[in-house]
């Protein structure tokens, strides 16, 4: 973490994330990054609290991560689109995190993503200080760094080895392996909430998607239609059979 010197600041003491901005001021923003957001988080919640029994973790959503002092503070913050960090608690003593401290967390993301919303320069962004690419991998050291661009469907996952972001590789189905969290990250395109689109989705290691609450619930309605539809069919085979056992004189409610 690089901290400028509060002195030369005229800081008398580090401010935590109930005194640090929590917005830029600039919106940039579009309808696709909401449910976006919405989709990772609700479909990897189930695996975060099998890996974390004791609820010890919290994910953000554009929610800036102050790695370093500046004036204006905001100048010394990133703020990803979606980012989990693990063993910290969900909430800091009693209240929703305004921002994520570095100097006061000391815990640093283990994935941010980033949804591009240019032409994915500002991503890959490595000038130092500034850039965001340098951000993650130099100063915050994120393990692992995606870049998801909505508009080519498709996204590059980087891994921190040694200090410096390498290219992960995508497997045989196309996915990029998140190893801390048992996960695959990858492109799915489909129907999420009421738009078909190319989408940034979780699978587990057997490359089974991870659902989201909507679609569990939807897949649970099939399959109580399902079973329903076989059990209607097996009562219209016992009524057949007892039919023709009333033919042949045989009294069915007597066997």
């Amino acid at each position: 973490m690089t901290l400028a010197k509060s002195s030369e600041l005229g800081i008398t003491h580090l401010p935590d994330h109930t005194e640090l901005p929590e917005s830029d001021g600039t919106f940039v923003k579009n309808f696709q990054e909401h449910p976006q957001s919405l989709l990772l988080t609700d479909s990897i919640t189930d695996v975060l609290q099998q890996l974390h029994p004791d609820h010890q973790f919290a994910i953000g959503q554009d929610c800036g991560i102050y790695w370093r002092l500046t004036e204006p503070p905001e100048k010394g913050a990133e703020a990803p689109d979606w980012f989990y960090v693990p063993n910290v608690p969900p909430m800091l003593n009693g209240k929703f995190r305004r921002s994520y401290v570095l100097w006061q967390e000391y815990v640093a993301p283990l994935i941010v993503l980033e949804f591009v919303s240019g032409d994915g320069s500002e991503e890959r962004d490595k000038t130092p200080l500034t850039g965001k690419f340098w951000v993650y991998e130099q100063a915050i050291r994120v393990p692992f760094y995606g870049i998801y661009e909505f508009s080519k469907a498709s996204v590059e996952v980087y891994h921190l080895v040694d200090g410096k972001y390498q290219l992960l590789p995508a497997n045989e189905r196309g996915h990029y392996s998140i190893p801390p969290m048992g996960v695959e990250l990858g492109i799915w395109q489909g129907q999420y909430k009421n738009m078909t689109a190319p989408w940034l989705r979780w699978w587990d290691t057997q490359g089974n998607l991870l659902l989201s609450s909507d679609e569990k619930s939807q897949q649970l309605t099939s399959q109580l239609e399902e079973v329903s539809s076989q059990l209607e069919q097996e009562q219209e085979k016992a009524e057949r059979l007892a039919e023709k056992l009333r033919q042949m004189g045989i009294d069915p409610d007597q066997l």
